[in-house]
C-alpha cells in the first residue's frame, strides 16, 4: 500500500510507495490544485459520531420523505416500464418528466417561455457546473451574493474564474455594490443569486430588488443564473415572483430540483433557459454523465402525475414552519440579547451573528469538542474571500428531531 505524504498544499503530493521504496511525485492542474474539501463535508465527519447533533446539515427532514409513495411507485416503474428505467436515455432527461415539470412550473411559478426549453440534471449542482463550463473562460468573472452557497462556490472556482461577491442587505443583495461590479468587470459573464431563503442567511430578495438585478443584466449584458432550490418551501409571508418569471429577453437561467421536495439522493434537478443555451448545455452534460438517473427521473414523474404536488407540498411547508419556529423560540430563551440572527420565511437555514466578533471557525470547534453539537462557520460561506474570519453560524432546523432542536441550542447558549 502506498502512503501519502503533503509535499506541496496547492499542487504536489509525493507517493511513497512501500514496494520499490522510490516517490512519485503527483502534480494537480491549477484549477483543482486552490479547492479545499467543503467545510461542510469535514463537519460531516464529526456529525457520523451518534452521540452528536448536527445543526449542519442542509437535508429534508427525515418525516419529510415521502418513503412508502415511492417505495410503491418504484414497483410500478420497475413492473411498468424497466428498460426505460434501467437503460440509457436522452441527455435532456425523460420526455415524460421534462413535459410534466413545464406544466407544473408553468401553473404555479409562470417561468417557462416560449423561447425556453427544459433539460433534466443530476441534481441542482450540476445545473452550476455546466452552466459555468458553457460561459466561464479562466478569468472570467463571476458575481455572487456574500455569502453563498459553498457548493457553487467551489464549481465556479474549479473553473479558474474571479468571483466577485457582493454584500447582503436584509431584503437580499446589495444593489449599489452590484451595479459597480458590474462595471469593475467587464468580463463577467453572469451573476448568480439565491432569492428565495438563500443558502446560508435565510434571506428572501424583495421584488423591488429582483426588479433591479434584472435590469442591470439587461444593462450591461449578462446573464443571471437563478438557484432556487427552496422556492417552494415558503411557510409565511407572500409570494414573491421568480426573476425568471420576469425574464422577456431570454437572459435568464433557472435552476430547480426535486432534492428538497422529494428525495435528495435521487440526484434529480432541473435547468429551463433559452433554448440555444439549453441546446448548447445538453452538451456539456454529455461530457459529465451522458444522462442523469433514469431511475430517479421516472421515480420523479411517476410520483408528480399519481399524487397532488400541491397538497404534498403545503405538507412539507407545515413541518418546516414548526420546526423553524421551534428553533426560533428556543434561541429567544437561550441566547443572549448581543446576539442577532435571520428569521426565515421558508427554506431551512437561519444566520446568526455571534456576540463581540467572536471568530465562528474557533467557536464551530469548541462547540462540537465541548458541547457534541456540530454547526457550520459562517466562513465557508464567504465569496470573495475564502479566507476571511466571520462571527456568523449556520443553523439548520429541518433535520434534526424536535427534542435535539431544544438540547442543541440549549447547550450552544452555555458556550456564552
Amino acid at each position: 500500500m502506498p502512503v501519502a505524504l503533503k509535499i506541496n498544499k496547492k499542487r504536489r503530493i509525493a507517493i511513497i510507495c512501500f514496494y520499490c521504496e522510490k516517490a512519485m511525485d503527483y502534480l494537480f492542474s491549477d484549477k483543482m490544485a486552490s479547492l479545499r474539501p467543503s467545510a461542510i463535508r469535514e463537519i460531516f465527519k464529526y456529525a457520523a459520531d451518534p452521540t452528536v447533533i448536527s445543526l449542519a446539515a442542509g437535508s429534508p427532514a427525515p418525516e419529510a420523505l415521502p418513503a412508502e409513495k415511492l417505495k410503491k411507485h418504484m414497483a410500478e416503474v420497475l413492473e411498468e416500464k424497466p428498460m426505460v428505467a434501467l437503460q440509457y436515455s436522452q441527455s435532456e432527461g425523460y420526455p415524460l418528466l421534462r413535459e410534466e415539470l413545464k406544466k407544473y412550473l408553468s401553473q404555479n411559478h409562470d417561468i417557462v417561455k416560449d423561447f425556453d426549453d427544459l433539460i433534466v440534471t443530476s441534481g441542482a449542482q450540476q445545473v452550476m457546473d455546466i452552466t459555468a463550463k458553457l460561459f466561464c473562460n479562466e478569468g472570467d468573472t463571476i458575481i455572487c451574493e456574500d455569502p453563498s452557497f459553498i457548493g457553487s462556490l467551489n464549481t465556479f472556482r474549479s473553473y479558474n474564474t474571479n468571483i466577485a461577491g457582493i454584500p447582503m442587505d436584509d431584503d437580499g443583495i446589495n444593489i449599489e455594490k452590484l451595479e459597480q461590479a458590474l462595471k469593475e468587470n467587464k468580463n463577467t459573464r453572469f451573476i448568480y443569486v439565491i432569492p428565495n431563503f438563500q443558502n446560508p442567511t435565510g434571506i428572501t430578495m424583495s421584488l423591488a430588488k429582483r426588479k433591479a438585478v434584472y435590469a442591470l443584466a439587461k444593462k450591461y449584458g449578462v446573464l443571471i443564473l437563478e438557484d432556487n432550490p427552496y422556492g417552494d418551501l415558503r411557510f409565511t409571508g407572500e409570494n414573491i415572483p421568480t426573476i425568471k418569471s420576469m425574464d422577456e429577453d431570454g437572459i435568464v437561467i433557472y435552476a430547480g430540483t426535486f432534492s428538497k421536495i422529494l428525495s435528495p439522493g435521487m440526484r434529480v434537478g432541473y435547468l429551463i433557459a433559452q433554448k440555444d443555451i439549453v441546446n448548447k448545455l445538453a452538451v456539456a452534460k454529455q461530457t459529465t454523465d451522458v444522462h442523469s438517473t433514469m431511475l430517479g427521473q421516472t421515480l420523479c414523474h411517476r410520483f408528480m402525475v399519481c399524487n397532488d404536488m400541491n397538497e404534498h407540498i403545503e405538507s412539507l411547508k407545515g413541518i418546516y414552519a414548526h420546526k423553524c419556529k421551534l428553533m426560533l423560540d428556543e434561541m429567544e430563551k437561550h441566547f443572549p440579547k448581543t446576539m442577532t440572527w435571520t428569521k426565515p420565511e421558508g427554506g431551512l437555514f437561519i444566520w446568526a451573528t455571534l456576540p463581540n466578533g467572536m471568530d465562528s471557525g474557533e467557536f464551530a470547534m469548541r462547540l462540537v469538542q465541548e458541547k457534541k453539537v456540530c454547526i457550520v462557520p459562517g466562513s465557508a460561506f464567504n465569496a470573495a474571500d475564502a479566507d476571511a474570519p466571520s462571527d456568523k453560524i449556520r443553523l439548520n432546523f429541518s433535520t434534526p428531531v424536535d427534542e435535539n432542536i431544544v438540547k442543541a441550542i440549549g447547550l450552544i447558549g452555555e458556550m456564552f
